[in-house]
């Protein structure tokens, strides 16, 4: 279990990114955490595995305080803790099958790493997340000439290669199209739902969150403004909604009118 407590971030030009955040995630959930553009969604998730450090609070997992750990603690933990980019976070010129294995750089010795040498286990292991996502025919092609759903597989492949048991995912489909969404959203369920692995999920087109998420947190400058169930936010008020993303947005198509990103 994932316990979020009394969580808070302030940047160094003063900005309250996150206030007093607290929650639980329980394994196997799959949370999607909404809101506005700067509501803190992309700070809470790097909090977490302390590619943002916190201000203050804690951040528990299995009795565990990341927020605590030592850079050596931190490594091992980082281990299990897959992480997803909007933008991919690929390195372009290398190929796919490089970028994959760089999801096994926890694992291996610090000298191996910088050599980006992997055992004949880790190409192997690679090879099978490449097949899970439908693209190992594009693992000796050079990230930059893959489309940006295939680029955001790879990204999947890579978490995969940490054997993890939680994913964190930034925004992943913001820049791909409705069709593309879908399919890097079935990937993630298929994991969740078939490897038990938990994830948590920022998004912010309310028909995806209703179709894919077991648990709803909606932020609103920094704060947690609204809980719910994948029910509770298929029977979300026009009240509730203003309350996340403010007065003047809109409903659209189960979307969102305007720029709501983040």
């Amino acid at each position: 279990m994932l316990e979020i407590k009394n969580l808070t971030k302030i940047y160094n030009d003063g900005t309250v990114a996150l206030r007093d955040v607290s929650f639980k995630v329980e394994d196997g959930e799959f949370l999607i955490i909404i809101g506005l553009s700067g509501s803190g969604k992309s700070t809470l998730l790097r909090c977490i595995n302390r590619l943002v450090e916190p201000t203050a609070g804690q951040i528990l997992w299995d009795g565990q305080d990341i927020t605590t750990a030592d850079q050596t603690e931190l490594r091992h933990i980082r281990r299990k803790i897959g992480m997803i980019f909007q933008q991919f976070n690929l390195v372009n010129r290398s190929n796919v099958l490089t970028n994959v294995l760089t999801g096994r750089l926890g694992y291996v010795k610090q000298r191996q790493s910088l050599l980006h040498r992997f055992p004949k286990t880790d190409r192997e292991l690679a090879f099978k997340a490449l097949d899970r996502l439908g693209i190992r025919d594009q693992a000796y092609k050079r990230a930059d000439e893959l489309s940006g759903g295939q680029q955001q597989r790879v990204g999947i492949a890579r978490a995969l290669m940490q054997e993890p048991h939680i994913i964190l995912a930034d925004e992943p489909v913001a820049s791909l199209d409705p069709v593309l969404a879908h399919s890097i959203l079935e990937h993630l369920e298929s994991l969740n739902q078939e490897e038990g692995i938990t994830i948590l999920c920022s998004l912010h087109y309310i028909d995806l969150v209703q179709r894919y998420a077991s648990r709803v947190i909606g932020l609103r400058d920094g704060e947690i403004v609204y809980h719910g169930s994948r029910e509770d936010i298929r029977r979300m008020t026009d009240a509730e909604f203003k309350n996340i993303y403010g007065q003047e947005a809109v409903r659209v198509g189960g979307g969102l009118e305007g720029s709501v990103g983040g």
